[in-house]
């Protein structure tokens, strides 16, 4: 009984893959050319990254077809905000489509495995159902936890090493080198999240876009307030003929009060994470070695 009903999930399944990838494989070309579209900048890192194995390939073009069949058809979902937010973790190559049809894969994938291993272990019919009901909003939102986490990381990363950027900024500007080419020399300097962005910047300028359009769309795709006070302050001396050098050391001071009061905080913070673990863990592991012989010789003395 229960090999039939794996058996019929399975086709089930296949089915329904099969029937969503003829739905949408007249505009599966359109798609993946936009999705080169939205990669730009990063074309060589695409072009390493493409010889993925054939199952991670298989998902990401399967995402795709569920993507581009069922983003039409989900209203609530703005595609506008999709793109911003995975810009945030750096995810340029990951157009708001296929994000989209991995989060579908993901309700669908996530529900399925929870039943095959409950039909297939005799799990009771409450917790399975109970299981199945609770994974499916789990499913959906999986992926959009993780992209906000990678999210929080990169940007976190990106404000501790931007006062070295500025310090950087700083030395070249007041040695007689122009502002561009100063973002330039930094970002062959640096590497990680914050180099990537500056690269962004500068290929953008390259293709055209203006210097002040090019820092907003930083600020855009980086929303942090350190990041925010970088851009504006940039757009400020420019607008008032300030010197950038002398606006430069100014805030390099501020950011680096802010990382100071960042980590006091987050030190701050320490003694209240640290109280679960303390109670739930050390605490009975502590009473159990130190009680643990007083109890024992006490319940012998009763007994005997």
């Amino acid at each position: 009984m229960i090999l039939i009903m794996l058996v019929g999930l399975a086709l089930f399944a296949l089915a329904a893959v099969l029937l969503l990838r003829g739905v949408s494989t007249p505009r599966a070309r359109a798609v993946e050319t936009l999705g080169h579209i939205d990669s730009y900048g990063f074309t060589k890192r695409s072009v390493q990254k493409s010889s993925r194995r054939p199952l991670t390939k298989l998902l990401a073009v399967e995402a795709s077809w569920h993507g581009d069949a069922d983003q039409s058809r989900i209203e609530v979902l703005d595609e506008t905000a999709l793109r911003n937010m995975l810009n945030g973790p750096g995810l340029y190559q990951l157009y708001p489509r296929k994000f989209t049809g991995s989060r579908l894969l993901s309700t669908i994938a996530l529900p399925g495995l929870w039943l095959l291993f409950g039909l297939s272990n005799d799990v009771n019919s409450l917790l399975l159902f109970a299981g199945t009901v609770l994974l499916v909003p789990g499913g959906w939102r999986l992926p959009l936890i993780l992209v906000r986490a990678r999210a929080r990381r990169r940007l976190d990363k990106i404000d501790y090493e931007l006062p070295e950027l500025i310090d950087l900024l700083v030395v070249t500007v007041e040695a007689g080198v122009g502002f561009v080419q100063s973002l330039q020399i930094a970002s062959v300097r640096l590497g990680g999240p914050l180099g990537d962005e500056l690269r962004l910047v500068l290929q953008e300028q390259a293709m055209g876009l203006g210097d002040n359009e090019a820092l907003r769309n930083m600020l855009l795709r980086c929303e942090t307030p350190t990041v925010r006070s970088f851009v504006r302050s940039i757009l400020q001396g420019e607008t008032l003929g300030v010197s950038i050098g002398q606006i430069m050391r100014n805030l390099a001071q501020e950011m680096r009060k802010r990382r100071r009061a960042h980590a006091e905080e987050r030190a701050q913070k320490a003694p209240i994470k640290l109280l679960f673990p303390l109670v739930f863990l050390i605490f009975p592991a502590m009473f159990v070695i130190l009680l643990g012989p007083a109890v024992l010789t006490f319940m012998a003395s009763i007994g005997g």
